[in-house]
């Protein structure tokens, strides 16, 4: 039987290889131009190549997002970008706007293409009119609940993507006008400035009604691991997690966890006790609570935050190895941390090794106390073998 696809965000080459690397099938980010997250880095045609011919190495793919709503300025030059694209060997197309299918046809582009989750699609009569239109895939909008998923894959016989972790939105998925609103930056073009997690006064009639919090619309994040192996058995053909602008470590760890719970669900091993080792591992990496908002039930106030949050960053990660040799580690630092300090090295292909930090030299071998700057090398030694790219973190039990 076929697995179900874990596809990860990829904001950079970087983070493409991190989430290949930890877990994942296929990933999905944007080019330089027509893609929402355009505060993310993104890729040029250049760094998509490296991309495809990196994943096709591996056997895994590569999803580009198109998924703009277009204006007819935004057209220029689409045709052109699309053609490199196929140059390029992208596994599919991630779009939101019809006019893309149509140029995809028009001009005979040999790419797959995927519907956006920025069209909110929640319907089987709306996922069998993609179908008609030659469409491969639909990512549907995250406000489906299980039985709807369902009901879709059942009716319509498409493969269907759905999200399983990551930030929600307020709105309807790719319905936000709040942020042109108060900011005259278009969310639905990749500007969005996430009104949702401002902090607001509550007033009436212009009067302040309470002062100690401020009231926020923001939701809670999503997670249904807990669910993951329902989702298998109903259909669902790729899991995605939402976070192209997230760092390296968040999707090392959100991958990683996720890639051991689904091959233990296809081994038959998965156990409630693993489910709470995964749960717990994604809620560290994480600045909110997560939920399973719409997949279980509508959503309540237990879904929501209405009156304060706390958003601490996440200082967990401390480096990123780079060499091993001798039982020494070569670490790029990324948070401070010092010598008695309980810490942890995550792989991908092995077990956590947890020891205590004994002593730390800098890349001459002089003994410090800490590691203070980021990006600097240090060495330290380490009661196993480590590989490049395992992650340095602190200790939390």
């Amino acid at each position: 039987m076929e697995k179900i696809e874990l596809l990860a965000p990829a904001g950079n080459l970087e983070r493409l290889k991190i989430a290949f690397l930890y877990g994942a099938d296929a990933v999905y980010f944007g080019g330089r131009n027509y893609s929402l997250r355009a505060n993310a880095k993104n890729l040029d045609i250049a760094e998509i190549k490296e991309a495809c011919d990196y994943a096709h190495n591996l056997r895994k793919k590569v999803y580009v997002t198109v998924n703009i709503v277009f204006h007819t300025e935004d057209t220029l030059g689409v045709t052109n970008y699309l053609k490199e694209l196929e140059k390029c060997g992208v596994d599919a197309i991630i779009v939101s706007d019809p006019l893309i299918i149509d140029i995809v046809k028009e001009n005979k582009i040999k790419i797959p293409i995927h519907i956006s989750t920025q069209y909110s699609t929640v319907n089987y009569e709306v996922v069998n009119f993609w179908k008609n239109e030659g469409v491969e895939r639909v990512v549907l909008g995250r406000e489906c609940a299980r039985d709807e998923i369902k009901e879709i894959i059942d009716k319509t016989g498409m493969e269907i993507e759905t999200f399983i972790h990551g930030a929600m939105c307020a709105s309807y998925s790719g319905r936000c006008v709040l942020s042109n609103y108060f900011t005259n930056r278009d969310a639905n073009r990749g500007g969005c400035a996430q009104i949702c997690r401002w902090n607001f006064d509550l007033k009436n009639n212009g009067k302040k009604i309470q002062d100690q919090v401020k009231f926020t619309m923001c939701s809670k994040d999503l997670c249904l691991l807990e669910y993951l192996e329902d989702m298998i058995n109903i259909g669902i053909k790729s899991l995605k997690v939402e976070g192209r602008m997230r760092s390296i470590y968040y999707i090392a760890v959100v991958i990683n966890n996720y890639r051991r719970a689904i091959d233990d669900i296809y081994a038959k091993r998965f156990s409630n006790e693993k489910m709470l080792k995964y749960k717990h591992e994604l809620d560290n990496v994480a600045n909110r609570d997560s939920v399973a908002q719409f997949y279980n039930k509508f959503p309540g106030m237990d879904e929501q935050y209405f009156l304060g949050r706390d958003e601490v960053s996440n200082q967990d990660f401390l480096g990123l190895v780079d060499d091993y040799k001798d039982g020494y580690a070569k670490v790029i630092s990324k948070n401070f941390f010092k010598t008695g300090d309980k810490v942890q090295i995550i792989s991908p292909n092995k077990d956590t090794i947890t020891f205590t930090m004994d002593e730390i030299y800098d890349e001459d071998m002089n003994l410090l106390d800490a590691s203070r700057n980021p990006e600097k090398i240090v060495y330290f030694k380490v009661p196993k073998v480590v590989f490049k790219y395992d992650m340095l973190r602190i200790c939390k039990l």
